[in-house]
């Protein structure tokens, strides 16, 4: 038999294992969900205050996510999502785009990804650290 057909053969059989652990033997609230749905969030980095706006967000799992995140401040801060793979630096006074599917449901922290320093506001100290919000992801009914 020609090695080329059993490597096809070979390379098939992994693919086709791999799809059927996916879709069949996965426990079903871990089964990949789509709902269709998109959802555009715009999260701010407001100037000088230290706090992205909205803190807490809530989607449900299966979205796709478009994610505006606008910088207000004159200094680079960062948006790190983890669970779903983000890390994206968002420059002094800009906009950038992002985007994810909600693949899994749950409780899931964003932070500042750049240190970006310290200050006062309403005479509340706030630093970098303090820059945190949450995304719910939420299983819909009948998932």
């Amino acid at each position: 038999m020609n090695k080329y057909f059993v490597l096809v053969i070979i390379i098939l059989l992994i693919v086709t294992g791999g799809l059927f652990y996916r879709f069949k033997l996965l426990p079903a609230d871990q089964r990949p969900v789509n709902t269709g749905q998109t959802k555009e969030i715009t999260i701010v980095a407001k100037k000088n205050e230290w706090r992205f706006v909205p803190g807490d967000v809530t989607i449900e799992r299966g979205d796709r996510v478009l994610l505006t995140l606008v910088n207000e401040d004159d200094y680079d801060h960062g948006f790190g999502l983890e669970d779903f793979g983000i890390s994206q630096k968002m420059p002094a006074l800009a906009t950038v785009k992002t985007e994810f599917v909600a693949t899994q449901a749950g409780s899931f922290t964003f932070f500042c990804s750049v240190p970006c320093g310290e200050g006062d506001v309403n005479g509340e100290h706030r630093d970098h650290y303090d820059m945190t919000g949450v995304i719910q992801v939420i299983d819909s009914a009948g998932q």
